[in-house]
C-alpha cells in the first residue's frame, strides 16, 4: 500500500520546478504582486519523492491557487482532490469567501465545484493576459469557487 504524506513546506522554488516539469506553464516572474500564503507538498512515504504540490497565494486581496500539479503516475489516486480540499479549508480559516485559479484541466475543477468566469470580467490578477500565447495557442479557463 502506497503511503502518501501531505505537509506544509517552504520549498516554493522546488514546487515551481515541479509545476513546470508537469507541464504547467508557470512563470516565476509574475507581472502581478503575489503574496504566498501557504505551500503544500505531497510526498511518497518517508522518501522526499514529490508526488504533488499546491501554492495558495493572495493577489489584489483575492485568494488564488497559484499552482497545483500531480505527478503523472499519481493522477488517478485522489492527490489533487486532497490538496484542493486542504487549500479550501485554509481559505475558510482565513475568512476568505472565494478562491480563484487559471485551469489547464477545467474538468477536474468543475467536478470540484469551480465555475468558469469570463476572463474579461475576472479580477486582473493572472499573468496569462500578458502572455503572447494567451487565446492563441493556450486557452486556459479562469475559474472561481464560492466558499460557504
Amino acid at each position: 500500500m502506497m503511503r502518501l504524506i501531505m505537509k506544509e513546506t517552504d520549498e516554493y522554488e522546488r514546487l515551481v520546478k515541479f509545476f513546470v516539469e508537469n507541464e504547467l506553464e508557470f512563470d516565476g516572474d509574475e507581472e502581478v504582486d503575489t503574496d504566498i500564503v501557504k505551500c503544500y507538498k505531497v510526498t511518497h512515504g518517508d522518501e522526499d519523492f514529490l508526488v504533488g504540490g499546491v501554492v495558495l497565494a493572495k493577489r489584489e486581496g483575492r485568494y488564488i491557487i497559484d499552482g497545483i500539479a500531480v505527478d503523472k503516475m499519481y493522477r488517478k489516486s485522489k492527490v489533487g482532490e486532497i490538496m484542493l480540499k486542504k487549500v479550501v479549508e485554509q481559505v475558510k480559516e482565513l475568512g476568505g469567501k472565494e478562491l480563484y485559479l487559471v485551469a489547464r484541466a477545467p474538468g477536474f475543477f468543475k467536478k470540484n465545484g469551480f465555475v468558469a468566469v469570463d476572463p474579461d470580467t475576472a479580477p486582473n490578477f493572472f499573468e496569462c493576459k500578458y502572455c503572447p500565447q494567451y487565446q492563441v495557442s493556450c486557452h486556459p479557463e479562469v475559474m472561481k469557487l464560492e466558499i460557504a
